[in-house]
């Protein structure tokens, strides 16, 4: 099974979270980026646009698929992973840490109680969580 750091919070959509006061760092799970393949290009939001829980904020294109990135939280973005652009397997090598993809400063953190935990999460993927 993909590494699952207990600090974090997942969605079911396979980003996870991590809380520092309102502020919301977001990326894609381990899990997610094994399923992906080499990730080949990632649209993210502009600085300032607010994001509604479960709304699209980007995409990630691998070498098997495009798919969708959804808000796990109400938020606006306040910064975006320049570093990654023209380094996309930053995601693939390091998806908790460099690999992060927006920090969003949260609207209302009590929908951090919606998120999964690390032994959910792992449940949810293992069952082959969509």
């Amino acid at each position: 099974m993909a590494n699952v750091p207990d600090n974090l919070k997942y969605s079911k959509t396979h980003e996870w979270v991590s809380i520092e006061g309102e502020i919301a760092t977001i990326g894609i799970t381990d899990h997610a980026q094994e399923e992906m393949g080499d990730i080949v290009y990632l649209s993210l939001p502009d600085i300032g646009r607010t994001l509604a829980f479960d709304e699209q904020f980007g995409e990630v294109e691998s070498v098997k698929a495009v798919s969708e990135l959804f808000s796990p939280l109400t938020g606006e973005v306040i910064e975006t992973n320049t570093a990654i652009g023209n380094t996309t397997e930053i995601v693939n090598e390091d998806p908790y840490g460099n690999g992060w993809l927006m920090k969003i400063k949260l609207s209302n953190p009590s929908e951090m109680t919606d998120l999964l935990d690390a032994a959910s999460y792992t449940q949810f993927a293992e069952e082959g969580g969509h």
